[in-house]
């Protein structure tokens, strides 16, 4: 009987287990602006490499303390994103994760924006999307890419979809650093990398963005899908609630989730099986 079944497992379910199963590539890119060689993953679909189609595409964005290897070595995403298209509850797609961190953040840059020696929103747009979407046969226009991310990542996702409302057809932000205070008043001396860190965040609030917006950037933003999701308990939640609350009085319309949670890869790894699906139906 033991045999039976084994036999069973290997015939049917071990199929049914592979079955349109995508693949990791881990690749790096030379930046000329940061002067570094920056590493990422991508997430190739079954059959990309027979297939010779264009794909829509997802920027998928570590957090703080964080590398380009978390979401898959912790998030699982690979297995997340398999799933999902397997269902029919995600398109096939090519999911991108930068790197824009090493876990040393005082003495090492870590962060998506501009800072002095760390331009990386200016790499991020004029080197990596080109390079990465024409590599990967990414489709390449606002229709077909989606970008999102947690902590750190979360607050980068949402302030490029501000910033860049014409590249990007939804946003999905997850437990987001979305603004941060600092003491201008310290010394000097100890201003280390975070502490830059912290400062870029505090220039690009994705707070601010909203209460600044004029019209003209506000009818843009109209034309992005926003989703903001968050834990009860995550320390970040009041940061989503209050862009929600000026986002709705701007009539800029999006949509949050306070689900139970803390800021952990428990909350975000589920986050991830609603961003792919939330995505898909926002592609066009």
């Amino acid at each position: 009987m033991k045999k039976i079944l084994s036999l069973a497992f290997i015939l049917f379910v071990l199929p049914a287990l592979s079955a349109k199963a995508g693949k990791i590539v881990t690749d790096s890119l030379r930046s000329q602006i940061l002067g570094a060689e920056v590493k990422y993953n991508v997430y190739l679909p079954d059959g990309f490499d027979k297939s010779g189609k264009q794909y829509p595409v997802v920027y998928l964005l570590h957090g703080l303390y964080g590398t380009y290897q978390d979401w898959e070595k912790t998030g699982r995403m690979h297995d997340v994103a398999d799933e999902l298209i397997r269902s029919g509850e995600a398109k096939e797609m090519v999911i991108i994760m930068p790197n824009a961190g090493h876990p040393d953040i005082h003495n090492e840059w870590n962060g998506y924006f501009n800072m002095p020696g760390w331009n990386y929103e200016d790499f991020f747009f004029k080197e990596f999307i080109p390079s990465v979407e024409k590599k990967y046969r990414c489709v390449g226009d606002k229709g077909h890419r989606a970008i999102m991310g947690l902590s750190m990542g979360g607050g980068g996702s949402t302030v490029y979809a501000q910033r860049h409302p014409d590249m990007f057809s939804s946003c999905y932000a997850m437990s987001a650093w979305l603004d941060q205070q600092i003491r201008e008043e310290q010394d000097d001396s100890k201003k280390d990398k975070f502490y830059y860190t912290c400062k870029a965040v505090r220039e690009h609030s994705a707070l601010d963005f909203i209460d600044n917006a004029d019209d003209a950037t506000l009818e843009a933003l109209r034309g992005v899908k926003w989703f903001f999701d968050c834990g009860d308990d995550d320390y970040l939640v009041t940061l989503s609630f209050n862009l929600h609350m000026k986002m709705m009085a701007k009539r800029v319309k999006d949509e949050l989730r306070v689900r139970d949670g803390v800021h952990n890869w428990e909350y975000w790894h589920t986050a991830l099986r609603l961003s792919l699906p939330f995505a898909s139906r926002n592609f066009d």
